[in-house]
């Protein structure tokens, strides 16, 4: 996979090894397998937006189509008709988000290089300002494009159930008993999530 790994991979590796036998288990699973940015801060929002609600692999075969219609830039998105869109696979909600994400950018309703001096709870409520970026979408910009180390996206579907698969004591658990065992984690939960996202996909999730 192309894109940039983050510097603290290695160290966050090391020492989720260290703390949870399991994810160890996992780890070992995916030898020089990592998270990566493709660094570009549209890309990674419309491709959380094609994710929403569906498998790694529907949303990678939208996201093609995409690519094949057209430049994957604020600008070049923002002119394609409705019938182009809804013709790579989205929905007409996700169209709709679409073009409300390619007016923040070319509107510079949002401030791009602002972001990375910025806490991580500052930047997921700039962008929820966004039609269609709820809390996930963020989160998953966090992690994909800022390699923010330490996301725990806890509404995500895939992390759930993976969750419950590798650790059977969860099965009977909320959202705030997997935060609690997810603090033995920390400051790598984005990348004990990146495995556990893992184990459940042959293809590894890229935003």
């Amino acid at each position: 996979m192309d894109g940039i790994e983050p510097d603290y991979w290695s160290r966050a590796v090391a020492e989720l090894n260290a703390a949870d036998s399991t994810l160890a288990r996992l780890i070992s699973l995916y030898p020089g397998a990592s998270m990566r940015s493709r660094g570009d801060p549209f890309t990674t929002l419309a491709r959380a937006i094609t994710g929403q609600q569906i498998s790694v692999k529907a949303a990678d075969s939208i996201w093609r189509k995409l690519m094949v219609l057209t430049e994957i830039t604020p600008l070049d998105v923002s002119v394609q008709t409705i019938v182009n869109l809804r013709s790579c696979g989205y929905s007409q909600r996700k169209v709709q988000y679409l073009q409300d994400l390619c007016r923040h950018f070319t509107e510079k309703r949002i401030d791009v290089e602002a972001w990375p001096r910025m806490e991580d709870e500052s930047i997921i409520l700039e962008l929820t300002r966004i039609r269609g970026i709820g809390r996930w979408s963020a989160e998953m910009f966090l992690m994909f494009n800022l390699l923010r180390p330490d996301v725990f996206p806890v509404d995500d579907i895939g992390l759930q159930k993976a969750l419950v698969l590798h650790y059977p004591e969860l099965t009977s658990q909320n959202k705030t008993g997997w935060r609690q065992h997810a603090e033995r984690w920390k400051p790598w939960r984005s990348v004990a999530t990146w495995y556990l996202w893992r184990s459940l996909d042959p293809v590894a999730v890229a935003y």
